[in-house]
């Protein structure tokens, strides 16, 4: 298959299935290592946004909370 038929069918998949998947993915091109607190708190916080259970923030409201 193609790449961008694969990354057309990718996107098909439910959000749960896509997360995997990149988990997966990452996993196959990076040297394993512990995960630090500060990557698991920010994989925990994309769940939650790709979940529903929080709303993220437009690039609006990022750019004014980083200024």
């Amino acid at each position: 298959m193609h790449n961008t038929e694969l990354s057309r069918s990718a996107l098909e998949f439910s959000t749960a299935d896509r997360l995997e998947l990149a988990r997966r993915l990452v996993e196959s091109v990076v040297e394993p290592a512990p995960l630090t607190d500060a990557v698991k708190t920010g994989i925990r916080r994309i769940e939650d946004i790709a979940a529903g259970k929080v709303a993220g923030m437009t690039e609006e409201q990022y750019r004014a909370a980083v200024v």
